[in-house]
């Protein structure tokens, strides 16, 4: 590991005062909130030259691992194609190319290509280029889309007519990139957000051939913490509009064909029930915590009768099984289980439900869903498979004779064996005793003598679950010799959902010390030891690493945070900030003392102290709406000013790019290996 002595960039201090409670904090930095003032830029852009400076040896290395992780993607790929109303719908990739390109085939594989979108060329002369909500009439004439090119998830919405090619001058701005058509296949309904907050509040109806601003408000969500949307149910016969908060929920239903007709509400809100409608026959599925059924359980109502008295039992709630989700068919419901930290798919026939099944699963710890499932009238459940070690499957599977066909399996170019690799799962004993779950996967042959790099991931935040999935990038790091682990920790809903109610609010330290307990373990169990533990965590996974750090700093030689939301009270204080009102039922709402003490007690940048730091990489974006660059930007200047010893910290900001990260299909490759080669650095491996 080679340093350069050069000096870190030192933002000026300039104390503003911040009061809440009687209680006032100062914060030096504030300064940096302003991205339209120059000095802010020539600090963040001074950060940027300082890590690659001391990177600078690593710039090959970098490069290396980009060509290597590149290298295993098969460049011209596609999607398995999915079928819905007469067409097959096909996502592909060329080779050299960066974007994908959609497409459509009428009736048979066979048919002539339809191209509906090359990305590619849409993306030129951007620096960012993200297309999302494609959206085909029933008619399948139009079709509505939205386009970011700035990475503030602030869509325009456009439409297509697939007839001619043409594109309707009409440019909706400022919305989701999500939209609905109606049955008559000219009415499009959309939401628009709020242009300060971001918060997606409104629901407009557009009809085509008139200009926008004659488009009709059809729903504005005045409550700030929550957000609102529209879709269609897989039946085609009604249209929703869905609001929501972290707690509450709420459903408007409209009949398809009836555009002009008045939304009505399915059951209104009461705080703390959630609930979500799938429309079938001549009923709605309810899944909802309804009388405190933590885990949900699924009910029914017919379409006339919809308020919560209706409410029908047909699956109860169960203590040890967490409903996910259901899929409807026209002879099956399919449901999405969770029970000891894993998925389960149950497969029930409508005509006779007591011959239900599931399907079966032999791993140790895997990853199951449902995929691309939008014809109604079909025997074929898609869903996906994969593990640690094992690619991601496409499967069909036909519910009536229960034969499969792998459709796709994730090819991975090169040597690339499973059986090279091992993968298991372990258990960690947290502070109040209560039994964690980490996955993990390592090169066979691995010895447990605390020399193994490892590296430990988490998030823990809005009931999340994290998945052990297959990744191939992460081959760069096991054949290296890393271990590479997910700790399940509380905040997310891996072990269910009181997993996730006793992980948030005023419960929140159980994510944090989950996440030390685990780090503990895997040293106690020889995996690797203090001297060779990274840690990783990205946006809420990042607060996670400013806590770990200020917490425990001797457990790690590195920490990687990601878009890390670190100022959690003044953030939370501020109700202009995007996400900020709808995260309340989250970490809770500061202008309540109790939340404003609690949130201060484990803040990362509230809690930075003058002691020694693990080596950190933190990576933010200028553009972000989720996490705001001055969070990450102010949290290293003050470890900077505070940390007692002369480890590496480095700021890097993509100047370009939102809370995802750059776009463009191998643009990302380039931050992991970024990310990669800071860890191997500090391991001393140099190729």
């Amino acid at each position: 590991m080679m340093k350069i002595d050069i000096q870190a960039p030192v933002a000026k201090v300039k104390p503003h005062k911040i009061t809440a409670h009687n209680h006032t904090r100062i914060d030096n930095y504030f300064w940096l909130n302003d991205r339209e003032d120059q000095e802010v830029i020539d600090y963040l852009n001074a950060e940027n030259a300082y890590y690659q400076e001391q990177t600078a040896h690593t710039q090959e290395f970098q490069k290396d691992l980009f060509e290597e992780m590149k290298a295993r993607v098969k460049e011209d790929d596609s999607s398995v194609p999915y079928f819905y109303n007469g067409y097959y719908y096909i996502t592909r990739f060329e080779k050299g190319q960066c974007y994908p390109i959609m497409s459509r085939k009428k009736g048979s594989m066979e048919a002539e290509e339809e191209i509906l979108f090359d990305c590619n060329q849409m993306a030129e002369g951007h620096a960012y280029f993200h297309l999302r909500g494609v959206n085909v009439s029933e008619d399948n004439q139009w079709v509505a889309y939205g386009v970011d090119t700035v990475s503030r998830r602030e869509y325009t919405l456009y439409v297509k007519n697939l007839i001619t090619g043409e594109i309707s001058p009409i440019e909706i701005t400022n919305t989701t990139g999500s939209s609905t058509w109606a049955a008559d296949n000219k009415t499009l309904f959309y939401s628009r957000k709020d242009e300060v907050t971001l918060r997606a509040d409104k629901i407009y109806k557009h009809k085509l051939g008139t200009a926008v601003d004659q488009d009709v408000l059809v729903y504005f969500e005045e409550d700030e913490t929550f957000d609102t949307y529209v879709s269609k149910e897989k039946s085609h016969k009604y249209i929703v509009i869905g609001s929501e908060s972290t707690l509450t929920s709420e459903y408007r239903i409209l009949e398809s064909n009836n555009p002009d007709g008045e939304f009505r509400v399915f059951q209104e809100r009461i705080r703390g029930l959630e609930y979500n409608i799938s429309h079938y026959g001549e009923h709605f599925y309810v899944t909802t915590n309804l009388d405190d059924a933590d885990n949900f359980k699924l009910m029914k109502c017919t379409e006339t009768q919809t308020s919560v008295e209706n409410w029908v039992e047909v699956i109860p709630h169960r203590e040890d099984v967490l409903l996910e989700d259901i899929d409807i068919f026209k002879d099956y419901l399919v449901i999405s289980e969770r029970s000891n930290g894993l998925v389960h798919l149950r497969i029930l026939p409508w005509n006779n439900p007591e011959q239900g099944y599931y399907l079966p699963f032999g791993s140790e710890t895997y990853n199951a869903y449902t995929t691309t499932n939008i014809d109604f009238d079909t025997d074929i459940l898609r869903y996906g498979y994969q593990s640690l070690n094992t690619p991601a499957s496409i499967i069909d599977f036909n519910m009536k004779t229960k034969e499969k066909e792998v459709k796709k399996e994730q090819e991975v170019l090169g040597t690339f064996d499973k059986n090279d690799y091992v993968e298991e799962r372990i258990w960690a004993t947290a502070k109040d005793g209560v039994k964690v779950p980490i996955s993990m996967v390592y090169k066979k042959g691995m010895k447990k003598d605390g020399s193994n790099p490892f590296l430990l991931y988490a998030y823990g935040s809005y009931g999340y679950s994290m998945e052990p999935y297959f990744s191939t990038t992460r081959l760069s790091l096991l054949d290296r010799g890393f271990v590479y682990a997910i700790a399940h920790i509380r905040g997310g809903e891996d072990m269910g959902r009181d997993w996730y109610e006793d992980g948030k609010l005023l419960e929140k330290k159980n994510t944090f010390n989950d996440f030390i307990a685990c780090s503990e373990h895997v040293i106690k169990e020889g995996y690797t030891s203090k001297e060779h533990l990274y840690a990783e965590g990205g946006s809420a996974g990042g607060m996670l690493m400013g806590v770990i750090v200020n917490e425990r700093p001797d457990l790690y030689n590195g920490v990687i945070a990601q878009v890390p939301f670190v100022d959690v009270v003044t953030t939370m204080l501020d109700d202009s900030i995007p996400l900020t009102t709808g995260e309340y039922d989250e970490w809770g709402n500061p202008n309540d003392k109790e939340y404003y003490d609690y949130m201060l007690s484990y803040s990362p940048i509230d809690n930075v102290k003058e002691q020694a730091y693990p080596n950190m990489y933190v990576s933010t974006g200028l553009h972000d709406s989720q996490v705001q660059y001055w969070e990450p930007a102010k949290w290293v200047a003050k470890l900077r000013a505070m940390k007692t010893n002369d480890n590496q910290l480095f700021l890097d900001t993509n100047m370009d790019a939102g809370h995802g990260g750059a776009s463009g299909r191998f643009e990302a490759l380039k931050e992991v290996a970024k990310e990669f080669a800071f860890m191997f650095d500090l391991e001393g491996i140099t190729k």
